[in-house]
């Protein structure tokens, strides 16, 4: 995978790839090694999972093999990642027409991003989104994760203030929950350990990358 900095490394990376799996953990490992270099290392499980998503949404709805380019900057107080690649088909959000896979890293364009949006490009389009970069900031996955669980556990009442009673209320949750999206995956015709089994597979793709 080829790289290069422009003018303002400090501000801006530019990394040409081709839309292959193997590309996608030097894309990450290569995000987050400029993220540290910027000082900006707080942001860099959404900035991999981003990526991710980006690059894997490439060879999946425009060709495996196809030229494409990851654009980081950093803008003041905001990192922007664009994805840039030669279709002009422009992505869609899931609907009832789409199958499991369709729109899903738009989805998570929306949830992990402060921005997003798609841009038609002399070349072809381009895919953006905004991570705010703020001091101190914790994973926003694991902030998603104990939101959901504490909206999850609503049902049977309050949680209450941090500490172990309220750390073992949240891990009840988590197995209640995770035991409810087993039951929703079978209903759906699918093999719960399947589900399981990828799970755990892209948490340790994502725990080796970091």
């Amino acid at each position: 995978m080829p790289g290069y900095e422009m003018s303002e490394p400090q501000l801006r990376c530019v990394l040409p790839f081709e839309a292959v799996p193997a590309e996608v953990p030097l894309l990450r490992k290569a995000a987050a090694k400029q993220l540290s270099r910027w000082g900006v290392s707080a942001v860099t499980d959404e900035t991999e999972l981003l990526v991710t998503e980006l690059a894997t949404n490439v060879f999946k709805h425009v060709g495996e093999g196809a030229s494409a380019t990851l654009i980081l900057e950093r803008r003041g107080e905001v990192l922007r990642l664009e994805v840039h690649d030669k279709s002009q088909v422009l992505p869609m959000s899931r609907t009832a027409a789409c199958d499991e896979e369709c729109g899903r890293g738009l989805h998570l364009l929306a949830a992990l991003a402060a921005n997003w949006g798609t841009v038609l490009t002399a070349a072809g389009k381009s895919v953006w989104c905004e991570i705010p970069i703020a001091p101190g900031r914790t994973c926003r996955r694991i902030e998603r994760a104990v939101e959901a669980l504490e909206r999850y556990r609503e049902r049977g009442g309050a949680i209450g203030p941090w500490g172990r009673r309220r750390e073992m209320a949240l891990e009840e949750s988590a197995i209640e929950l995770i035991a409810d999206l087993l039951h929703w995956t079978a209903a759906r015709g699918h093999e719960p350990d399947d589900v399981l089994d990828l799970a755990q597979m892209h948490y340790e793709a994502e725990a080796d990358a970091a």
